[in-house]
């Protein structure tokens, strides 16, 4: 038998003020602003009290109202209450100095901001900032400031789109008195009139960050790429089973089975127009000698901060490719992985002058390729001279596996032994990690030197 917890005071107080909107709402000229918060709060789960939401809305006494943070599940009854608070500060030329409010947040931030007004002093401060407590001010007026409003562009939630139309609408009738920001966008597998809809109602300069994966047709993909032209602030692309598309203000790409690149991924390189900091390919089985060569090529590469391919296989390829792109980064790379990528000692030892180059480098990880202990020998003097390098994750040595397939724990104490060695005469303070092969669960070993 489960004994429930019993109401707090603050929680009675609460329910008891909300039985009377009206009386409600005549107090929150006189309310404690650390009161409004747990108010907010039992009004929206209440969903009787719309009244009262749009009340304490135009009377929100902080800077953020981060409501996305409640919204697990759309509600827009709810959210319009909300809103229509809004409109009267939009409406008024001057407003109280003790109402606050500057952004409506509906991105799903700000859950600690509420559980902290709940009672629960093991949470962290608020992700929207630092959250002053205001108590009551006399009743001054000041001017009324351009009010912002957050909202995420998330296609992967089917029950978000009736949100995304009403906010957008209404902001769109309210031009010039508040400004609505979308910075992410997010499409999975839905049909593209969904999402051009609400493209075509929101400033795309504002976008920040794309995740796209879906299977569209080439002449919807020729469209999508006219957004994403406009999106002039653009950071961060992620693209997964997507076709061509034409970049601009491109700072970090990720792409995830990219099959449809094979022997193409010139044309995808000369779409960018600014250069790369971050390029990640993965689970790119399919590449061809030709891909390489223009990754190695690519002017747009040349300031690559990171470099990530996994699950690239390049073993059939020489390491000249490879090496040259090393060669060209090698001044702003400070972040390098390899994992998974087939390759074998001798495409190794081929890049390893490049990588002692790579003085800017903090993490290098290289797991899951079949390499012998002489080669990751040979990758640990090599990058001993690398001050920067912090983490570092190298493959279970070949010779520590047994004929089928499992790890010989003896000989891998053996080699861990040897490697602890060879740490100690290069005489620098480091660990190192060695990873098995991905079978559904894989196992670290360290090895260290301090």
């Amino acid at each position: 038998m489960s004994i429930r917890t019993p109401p707090t005071l603050l929680q009675l107080a609460g329910e008891s003020l909300l039985r009377d909107q009206a009386s409600a709402i005549a107090a929150l000229e006189h309310l404690p602003a650390e009161l409004f918060p747990p108010l907010f709060i039992l009004a929206y789960q209440s969903r009787r009290h719309k009244e009262c939401l749009k009340a304490m809305a135009q009377a929100w006494p902080y800077p953020v109202l981060p409501l996305g943070g409640l919204m697990h599940r759309p509600r827009v009854k709810v959210l319009k209450a909300v809103l229509d608070g809004l409109d009267v500060l939009l409406a008024q030329e001057v407003r109280p100095r003790r109402w606050k409010l500057r952004v409506l947040d509906l991105r799903k931030l700000g859950a600690n901001f509420w559980r902290m007004w709940c009672g629960d002093s093991t949470q962290k401060r608020s992700p929207t900032g630092r959250v002053t407590v205001h108590r009551s001010s006399p009743n001054m007026e000041h001017p009324l400031a351009p009010v912002e409003v957050f909202l995420d562009l998330n296609f992967t939630e089917r029950d978000r789109d009736e949100i995304f139309m009403y906010v957008i609408q209404w902001a769109q009738q309210r031009e010039g008195l508040l400004h609505l920001c979308c910075k992410t966008l997010r499409i999975a597998e839905v049909p593209f009139q969904r999402v051009r809809k609400v493209l075509d109602a929101v400033q795309l300069d504002c976008i920040q960050e794309v995740e796209v994966n879906c299977t569209w047709d080439l002449p919807t993909l020729g469209t999508f790429a006219l957004y994403l032209g406009q999106m002039r602030n653009l950071q961060r692309l992620s693209l997964s089973r997507i076709e061509m598309l034409r970049l601009q203000h491109l700072r970090e790409l990720d792409m995830e089975s990219p099959s449809f690149l094979r022997g193409r991924l010139d044309q995808m390189l000369r779409c960018l127009q600014t250069p790369l900091e971050n390029l990640t390919i993965t689970h790119f089985r399919c590449l061809t000698h030709s891909d390489l060569t223009h990754l190695c090529q690519s002017p747009n590469l040349r300031q690559l901060k990171s470099l990530r391919l996994y699950c690239a296989s390049l073993a059939k390829f020489s390491p000249e490719p490879l090496r040259a792109l090393l060669e060209a980064v090698a001044p702003t790379l400070q972040d390098l992985g390899l994992d998974n990528c087939a390759m074998v000692d001798s495409q190794v030892e081929a890049i390893l002058p490049v990588l002692s180059r790579c003085h800017q480098l903090s993490s290098f990880t290289i797991s899951e390729n079949r390499l012998s202990v002489a080669t990751v020998e040979k990758l640990l003097r090599h990058t001993a001279g690398l001050r920067s390098l912090e983490l570092e994750l190298y493959p279970v040595p070949l010779e520590c596996y047994t004929t089928q397939g499992t790890v010989n724990q003896d000989r891998l104490a053996l080699v861990r032994a040897e490697l602890t060695g060879m740490l100690r005469e290069l005489g620098q303070p480091r660990t190192i990690l060695l990873a098995t092969r991905h079978s559904g669960h894989r196992e670290f070993y360290d090895v260290a030197f301090s």
